[in-house]
């Protein structure tokens, strides 16, 4: 296993488990607040980074690309729905629901697969699925409502990878691309703030250092996790994938005290083993094509 891309994979991983620590610091800015500011500093960063590697033309062909445009825009529209929905959940002191909607995420996939593509899924996939139901019920009943924001936030990653498949591109181009898309609502509401005299960037070094921070810790885990998308077997990535829930449940549970009644532990229990059934079956698929490709080549 190339070691490289496994360390790159995890450390991405372990940033976006902590990503729930930072958008607290940015208060008393609101959600919407910090998403504009979400994007404007992380097509920034995207920008220097294009031009460094000249690469501003390819960025220039997404978005003139009359084919893909619609495309660019769904995708957009999705990422900045998850964005603004994970910032106000843990700015509102949800951490493990937020968790949960990552940890539903890969459940949501296999829905979508199904109704969009049509799909055949495995007993185990069936399995997993039938797992990841009842969880949501507990929940339901643990929460004493849907769990909506967990939901939220799985429906619109979800949306924005079956979005991805249609709109291809390298994650640093195309991430350039979808700020580009959402900049003009970004700035007009940040100078909305600014005349209204209710914006937080410039009051303080710190508030201002913090919220141009936002595009770093945006798209340096991005560029980690797409160097280890291109040197680790699909298997792999798909298992990493759980180490951001994980970590930022343990966070909202060990750390910031968050309550966890006896139901909402049994609801995350029948998630987890939705999860271990995924992977062991993806593992599975994993391995089964990988003797196939060895059959070939003799």
């Amino acid at each position: 296993m190339d070691r490289t891309g496994l360390a790159y994979g995890v450390s991405a991983c372990l940033i976006w488990g902590f990503f729930p620590l930072y958008w607290p610091l940015l208060k008393p800015a609101f959600a919407l607040e910090i998403l504009a500011h979400r994007v404007i500093w992380s097509l920034l960063v995207c920008l220097l980074l294009l031009m460094g590697q000249r690469k501003i033309r390819v960025l220039l062909h997404l978005v003139v690309n009359k084919r893909r445009i619609w495309w660019l825009v769904g995708s957009s529209l999705a990422l900045s729905a998850n964005w603004l929905v994970f910032i106000w959940a843990v700015n509102n002191d949800h951490f493990t629901e937020s968790a949960l909607g990552y940890y539903i995420n890969p459940l949501v996939m296999v829905f979508l697969g199904i109704v969009v593509y049509k799909e055949k899924l495995s007993r185990t996939q069936w399995l997993a699925g039938t797992s990841g139901g009842v969880a949501v019920i507990i929940l339901s009943f643990a929460y004493g409502r849907p769990p909506w924001i967990a939901l939220l936030i799985a429906a619109t990653w979800g949306l924005y990878g079956i979005i991805k498949k249609h709109f291809n591109g390298n994650a640093l181009e195309s991430l350039a691309a979808e700020t580009l898309v959402l900049i003009i609502p970004a700035l007009a509401l940040l100078i909305y703030l600014g005349i209204q005299g209710k914006g937080q960037f410039g009051l303080d070094f710190r508030s201002s250092l913090l919220l141009a921070g936002a595009g770093i810790v945006t798209t340096l885990p991005l560029l980690m996790f797409n160097g280890a998308a291109t040197r680790l077997p699909l298997s792999i990535i798909g298992l990493l994938q759980y180490i951001q829930p994980s970590v930022q449940f343990l966070l909202g549970v060990f750390v910031l005290h968050e309550a966890m009644s006896k139901e909402r532990w049994i609801g995350f229990a029948f998630i987890w083993l939705s999860l271990f059934l995924l992977g062991a079956d993806l593992v599975k698929s994993s391995r089964r094509t990988l003797d196939d490709g060895v059959t070939e080549t003799h």
